[in-house]
Parts: structure tokens; sequence; C-alpha cells
């Protein structure tokens, strides 16, 4: 089978073009896709699921897991299910074991799991990784990459809206510029 590994670079300047940038991402999502988020503390990774959820279709609130662990959301028009996974708090292999990752991933649906590294020997070979480094206080940069032929679709799907990711971080640069205006 061929390895497929494709890289794409994404900015945002603010927490509305992060959600705005997960929005289209999770108007990608299908069901068993995986998506893997790493980055520090604060980098962003809760509001980028917050806004997968959104754009997969749940009306729940999205939320991080970070003490509960896992967390699960519904879409109203069919029984598909989003799994939000916080792997932050896990320790070892027998944790992942105790939160039963394994079934989550046979169950079909598109799953999240932040500070994956832990799981890694679970999470399957055809996933899109998404490294968040932090640049400043609101901008972030995002490093997409998949890892075969299905996340390969999701990252090629996403490429169309990348005009509108663009406007959105103008229009967030130029609502910073007026604020600092205005309170200097």
């Amino acid at each position: 089978m061929k390895r497929v590994k494709i890289t794409l670079k994404l900015s945002s300047a603010g927490v509305m073009v992060t959600e705005l940038l997960g929005k289209l991402l999770g108007r990608q999502l299908k069901p068993a896709d995986v998506i893997c988020l790493s980055g520090g503390l604060g980098a962003g990774k809760t509001a980028l699921t917050r806004g997968i959820g959104r754009g997969w279709g749940t009306p729940q609130r999205v939320t991080s897991p970070t003490f509960t662990l896992v967390n699960e959301y519904s879409r109203p028009q069919d029984d598909s299910i989003l799994y939000h996974l916080d792997c932050y708090r896990l320790m070892s292999a027998d944790d992942v074991e105790t939160i039963g990752l394994d079934d989550i991933l046979a169950a079909d649906g598109s799953v999240i799991i932040e500070w994956p590294q832990v799981a890694a020997e679970w999470i399957p070979a055809d996933h899109l990784s998404i490294e968040i480094q932090t640049v400043d206080e609101n901008k972030r940069v995002f490093l997409l990459t998949a890892h075969g032929i299905r996340s390969k679709a999701i990252i090629d799907r996403l490429s169309f809206d990348e005009e509108q990711l663009n406007h959105a971080n103008l229009n967030q640069e130029h609502a910073d510029n007026e604020n600092r205006d205005h309170s200097a």
C-alpha cells in the first residue's frame, strides 16, 4: 500500500479564526476520520475542536474533556458520534486502555485526540495530525499533516476554503489594530 504524507500550513490571527478553521475542518469529517491535536497548554486545541464540532453539526456545547477524558457529541440529522479525547492526564498505555480507545476507534465515529503521544500505538496509520504552534498571545500556526489517502482528502477539501480563512485573518488583524488604537 502506498504511503501518502502531505502537510498544509495555515495561520490564525485569533480565537475566532481558529474556530473558523475548526468549522471548515468539521464540515469535511466522515465517520472513522481521526484527528490528532498537539500543542502546548493554551495553544488552542479546545477552540479548534469547538469549531470542528460546529462544522460537523453538533448543537451541543463542545468543552475540554481534561477531567472526563472523553466527551461524546451527537448530530440531530443522523446517529453519528464525534468523540473528543484528552490524553493529557494519561501516563501510560495501561491508562489508555482504561478509556476504551480501541472501542471508540472501532465504533466508526469521527475522533479528535488531544495530546495523542501516549496513545500512539492505537492511532490508525491514516489520520490527520495538527500541530498548533503559538506565535504570540493571539496568533497561531497550524501544521496539518495527512498520514494517508483518507486524511489527504480532508486537506484537499479544506484547501478550497483557504481563501475564506485568509479573509477572516485579515478581518481579525484589522479588529485587533482598531482595539489597540482605541486603547492607546
